[in-house]
């Protein structure tokens, strides 16, 4: 154990992956903090943060996973310091990923009434109806925050986006305490206080971090050829290629546990509440794996760049070993804890009662989710993206759906089964990508 600690590759995966994982953790824990102070109030205002959050998720992680086609991209341009090129690729970014949040906004915006048909306790939709047309808003503040992310990721400057996310994190904290309850003469706005306090916390991220890239000296040599930088159609079809790829990835997924949500709701705010802080839980620890599974997209890009499959081989079964130990900590953490973590979001003693029992399969499915989200940074540093998008589609929509289904209302498991079937999937697709990697690997005789 201590000699794998000491091997370079798994120094370089850590010395890039400790700032992206607190920033992915960051991130996430925007909503939580949402989650925590309305259970406060009380279980119908918590269930309706966390439904609004289900169908607010859905569309948003497609214009993320969009921006992640920057980061290999950037990374082949810092390879061969072509400051023109990086420039070029910033700017198409962009607009590339500020046209899909456009879209995805509007998107948003013509579902909000859908609400009403989706089987919810009519109580909950009431009250995420409001919760939900503020937090829409912060579609095209969160991609600006992501574009500059992943653009630094490519330079192998990860600590930028970590500055970031803490200063939002803080914010999103304090407004959240004021605006809900009133204080320091601010108007006393309840659960929608949450809603606000997102909002400006997320456009603080997007817009603070669009400056920060053109004033740090890190970043602002793009400063000199950013107006001769063009945008053009090849590196438009580059960054769409991977782009939608991996944003199909990550919907989904990301699909597969909103309507997951959905169908728990069908159950009562209760099922619907814990679900979320199961769920909670479980995206808090999946970013860890995201930030190692970023980390690991960098330098296998870097790899890629030089045609060096041998260091492309040992660098992603050093991320692989290392996502198994991180994730099977949390996997006995959870086994271990499950009947104390949901006591932070409800004091309600039959949501406590069934997040327990959904905490003890999250437990099952750490490994696993850890697994496949590395594979997935392999598979995009190694510009493999066809693949990993039909097996993520057919992992979570047409194996978690139908068995969600069938476990829930014909098994008549409810949400126990929800996440049984998610477990199947989970599984299925980390199999299934680590086949992929095993035959790239083969394919160019490593």
């Amino acid at each position: 154990m201590l000699n794998f600690f000491k091997n370079t590759h798994t120094k370089q995966t850590l010395n890039l992956a400790w700032p992206l994982v607190i920033t992915q953790v960051g991130h996430i824990v925007v909503g939580i903090v949402d989650t925590l102070f309305l259970g406060k109030i009380g279980a119908t205002e918590q269930a309706a943060c966390i439904l609004s959050n289900n169908l607010y998720v859905l569309i948003l992680v497609f214009s993320i996973g969009v921006s992640y086609a920057t980061t290999p991209l950037v990374t082949n341009a810092h390879q061969t310091n072509d400051l023109l090129k990086k420039a070029s690729l910033f700017k198409n970014s962009l607009f590339l990923n500020f046209t899909v949040a456009c879209v995805c906004f509007i998107a948003l915006y013509f579902l909000s009434g859908t609400l009403h048909y989706m089987k919810q306790p009519k109580q909950v939709v009431d009250l995420a109806i409001p919760f939900y047309d503020v937090l829409i808003f912060s579609m095209i503040p969160v991609s600006l925050f992501f574009t500059c992310k992943q653009y630094c990721e490519g330079l192998s400057n990860t600590k930028m986006a970590l500055i970031i996310s803490i200063v939002a994190n803080i914010l999103n904290i304090i407004l959240n305490y004021l605006l809900i309850y009133g204080h320091l003469g601010l108007p006393k706005m309840g659960y929608m206080g949450s809603a606000w306090a997102s909002f400006i916390a997320r456009m603080a991220m997007g817009v603070g971090f669009l400056i920060l890239i053109f004033k740090s000296p890190i970043t602002k040599e793009i400063n000199k050829v950013y107006k001769q930088a063009k945008l053009n159609f090849i590196e438009l079809k580059q960054l769409a290629k991977i782009g939608f790829n991996a944003g199909l990835q990550f919907t989904f997924e990301v699909a597969a546990f909103a309507i997951a949500g959905l169908m728990a709701g069908i159950f009562g705010k209760e099922q619907i509440d814990a679900h979320g802080i199961a769920l909670n839980l479980a995206a808090f620890t999946y970013m860890f794996g995201s930030g190692i599974s970023s980390a690991t997209t960098i330098r296998i890009g870097i790899y890629m760049s030089q045609q060096n499959w041998k260091l492309i081989k040992e660098a992603g079964f050093t991320s692989l070993k290392l996502i198994f130990i991180v994730m099977g900590f949390f996997s006995l953490l959870f086994l271990g804890l499950s009947n104390f973590l949901p006591l932070a979001f409800s004091s309600e003693k039959i949501i406590i009662e069934l997040a327990s029992k959904l905490l003890i399969i999250a437990a099952l499915f750490q490994l696993f989710d850890g697994t496949q989200v590395t594979l997935i940074g392999i598979l995009r540093g190694l510009e493999d993206v066809k693949m990993p998008t039909i097996i993520t589609l057919i992992g979570y929509w047409l194996i978690a759906l139908p068995l969600a289904y069938f476990l829930a209302f014909v098994m008549k498991m409810e949400t126990i089964g929800i996440w049984i079937a998610l477990l199947v999937s989970l599984i299925f697709v980390a199999c299934g990508l680590f086949l992929r990697f095993k035959f790239l690997l083969k394919k160019n005789g490593v």
